[in-house]
């Protein structure tokens, strides 16, 4: 049974409706991935940024390193130096105490022994009074040694030398200490970028995903929308056919009425009938006169 117009009509409203609908879901969708990726490329700037600080610190921390190694050279130079000038000391220190007759680091010894016992051991009142007395009588003996040490020019000299290169010496230890924090602070800075460089990458990515599945959904949604315009027209061309060719039959009807009245008229005619207005103008409409 062929389909009526009137349920044609019904049809096509419905699909219409339903291509509003999809237009408006893939128009959404569409909204939403140029939302989402506006958002991808603020991260992307923001990951551009990032990565330029990144290679900053790097470079900061890298220079203070190559800074660190130069005076950590420096410092071990400085080191040896002392240490030369330490037993330099001790040699100097050595054969004048033998010259004297008297060995000095084994009286600090002898007077750092009798220290402790002093303050480790329990005695009598008596017994520590004399124990006191001889931790002064060797303080006193020591001191003169050392007074009589430190006048000579050679051993002074090297004394002397001894306190600038360990100045020197801790206070290059000081700057790699300093530039070992600071080395350490850049490397820290740079690698909590990173962490933050890392969370942002898999966020775009995340986000890029999104946006590749909600396009893919838009051109689903999109293709039912090209299929629902296109059952619209053609319905609206199987409407239009239909109409037309009833309008053709219509016209046909009228004509095939019009030549049948025509017909009589004109047999009205041929009998000698007198013919009225109506009747002339209904011969004329079907083409007789």
């Amino acid at each position: 049974m062929a389909e009526s117009i009137e349920d044609m009509l019904k049809r096509k409203d419905e699909f219409q409706k339903k291509a509003n609908e999809l237009k408006d879901n893939r128009n959404k969708l569409h909204d939403k991935s140029k939302t989402l990726a506006d958002d991808r490329d603020k991260l992307n700037s923001n990951i551009r940024e990032i990565r330029n600080k990144i290679s900053e610190h790097k470079q900061k921390r890298d220079e203070l390193n190559e800074r660190v190694k130069h005076t950590k050279e420096q410092r071990n130079i400085l080191n040896k130096s002392y240490s030369e000038v330490k037993k330099k000391i001790e040699e100097l220190t050595k054969e004048r105490s033998s010259s004297t007759g008297a060995n000095i680091n084994n009286l600090k010894k002898q007077l750092k022994t009798l220290e402790n016992e002093q303050m480790t051991t329990a005695m009598s009142p008596q017994k520590e009074k004399k124990l006191i007395e001889a931790i002064s009588e060797l303080a006193s003996k020591i001191k003169v040694y050392e007074d009589k040490l430190n006048k000579d020019p050679k051993l002074k000299k090297a004394l002397e030398e001894e306190k600038v290169i360990k100045q020197k010496a801790e206070k290059q230890h000081d700057l790699v200490e300093k530039l070992a924090t600071r080395a350490q602070e850049e490397h820290e800075n740079m690698m909590e970028l990173i962490k933050q460089l890392d969370n942002m990458i898999k966020k775009v990515n995340e986000i890029q995903e999104t946006i590749v599945m909600t396009k893919i959904e838009a051109d689903k949604v999109h293709k039912e929308f090209i299929e629902c315009v296109d059952k619209i027209h053609e319905l609206e061309r199987t409407v239009s056919s239909v109409q037309e060719k009833k309008r053709k039959m219509k016209k046909a009807e009228e004509i095939t009425v019009v030549h049948k009245e025509a017909n009589k008229i004109f047999e009205k005619f041929k009998r000698g009938e007198k013919l009225s207005t109506e009747d002339l103008m209904a011969l004329q409409k079907a083409g007789l006169i």
